[in-house]
């Protein structure tokens, strides 16, 4: 087996599969991508058969920025019989290791979720084949490898399998959230992803605490600030803009009419910084930096507005920049950022500071 299969964001594929390219260079797996536009995924072909298992293996999920999800496949398996379009998958996974979930999918465009119905029937046939096939268990197992097929036209599909210690968890690579009717505005699901991506929900109740201080740049009307003030956080709004009344109803926000880049938190007991500002990403990426520099803010979730060409180099410039930046001034730290589903022109950026000591 020598492709890996990437989910992406429809028109991203090019960034998905620059991204890609550097990380097997860096590995020293060698190969090349295969790029449709607006198809919602990329296939990078190695060189060498058994490569792409172990770059699936050997590079981690969480550092793909572009990536919605990653698995080694099989070449595309085209003209399924309507008949019986289960023996010729079962033929191409007769080498895979034995799986503890099967999900069968499709890219994220408009064409191809018109099969999701599809997909929906075909799982339950499929499954009892694969159990008595002996590919899968006969009960989930969330430790065990999982096996996808992605449907990419009727009759055809890839067919491979990701681990699940290094993969997305969500189907399609997409966290299904639902907006909240009491949301001042859709940009609420930015940060309600960024929590189910970043911060393990095993430590929720731990980082996203109740009673924890807040502060969301760029405000207004709310949408970050509802995450917030749902998890019964307070939260220092700032933004010149009106915030929802809903919100200020709370007795948990204060708003202040500032400029995001001046404000300084009256009290150093804030433990998030959550900003998504219309500005320039290397200005945002510098701004964060202060703040965690400063011990300002434990954790920070924010968007950098991506350009319209070069995009991935302007990422990989910013996000180098923003961790040169911290490391000269002594911060420990984890940082991942992602394209996320909700995200359009943007990534999301996380970073946790590992010191909480202050500098002062």
């Amino acid at each position: 087996m020598n492709q890996v299969l990437l989910y992406c964001r429809p028109g991203f594929e090019k960034e998905c599969a620059g991204e890609v390219q550097d990380k097997a260079n860096t590995l020293e797996l060698y190969g090349f991508p295969r790029v449709k536009n607006n198809t919602g995924y990329v296939i990078f072909e190695f060189y060498t058969p058994g490569d792409a298992d172990k770059f699936i293996q050997q590079q981690p999920f969480a550092e793909l920025i572009f990536a919605r999800q990653m698995l080694a496949v099989q070449p595309l398996l085209t003209d399924l019989p309507s008949d019986d379009r289960i023996s010729p998958i079962l033929e191409a996974v007769e080498d895979f290791p034995r799986c503890g979930d099967l999900r069968v999918e499709t890219p994220d465009t408009n064409e191809a979720k018109e099969l999701l119905k599809f997909c929906r029937k075909f799982t339950v046939p499929l499954r009892q084949a694969m159990r008595g096939k002996g590919v899968l268990y006969h009960k989930d197992n969330a430790k065990k490898p999982v096996l996808h097929l992605c449907f990419i036209a009727p009759g055809c599909c890839y067919v491979g399998y990701s681990y699940s210690h290094n993969n997305s968890a969500f189907f399609m690579g997409i966290p299904r959230l639902k907006f909240p009717a009491d949301a001042p505005s859709r940009s609420t699901l930015k940060l309600e992803e960024a929590f189910h991506v970043f911060i393990p929900r095993e430590e929720w109740d731990e980082r996203l605490a109740p009673g924890m201080w807040g502060v969301d740049l760029g405000a207004c009307p709310g949408g970050w600030t509802y995450q917030l003030v749902k998890r019964s956080m307070f939260v220092h709004a700032i933004d010149n803009g009106q915030m929802a009344q809903s919100l200020m109803d709370t007795g948990q926000v204060k708003h202040h009419e500032v400029d995001g880049f001046k404000f300084e938190p009256p009290r150093k007991n804030v433990t998030w910084i959550v900003c998504d500002m219309i500005e320039k990403p290397a200005r945002v990426a510098h701004l964060m930096g202060d703040w965690l520099i400063k011990a300002w803010a434990k954790e920070a979730i924010f968007n950098l507005k991506l350009p319209m060409k070069g995009r991935y180099d302007e990422v990989l410039q910013d996000i180098e920049n923003l961790k040169v930046y911290l490391i000269q001034n002594g911060v420990k730290f984890k940082l991942q950022a992602k394209h996320l589903y909700h995200d359009r022109e943007e990534i999301t950026v996380h970073i946790q500071r590992l010191d909480n000591r202050s500098p002062y």
